[in-house]
């Protein structure tokens, strides 16, 4: 059954989608690390709206949090990405 290729495809898309939550996963911890780092220890309701964010969204905030001198820049960041995502769904 391994030898087949239908086994080898779902297989591979198997690991493809582990290997991308990982990427996620990887890109949460290191921003969350950083913002903890500048900040101190965020809300969790903070933590809870990135922990929803696409990789790409991740790594925008990653680039973006050096620009952040106190928290307020970081919910301003997420209140506007979250306003955008709103209004792409309408």
């Amino acid at each position: 059954m391994r030898d087949s290729v239908i086994y080898q495809e779902i297989e591979a898309e198997a690991e493809a989608k582990g290997e991308a939550k990982g990427k996620i996963e990887e890109g949460l911890n290191l921003v969350l690390r950083q913002l903890n780092r500048r900040f101190g220890s965020i809300a969790p309701s903070t933590e809870t709206q990135i922990r929803s964010l696409s990789l790409s969204q991740l790594e925008e905030l990653g680039e973006a949090l050096l620009d952040f001198s106190n928290l307020s820049d970081l919910d301003e960041w997420l209140r506007l990405r979250s306003v955008a995502r709103s209004e792409s769904h309408s």
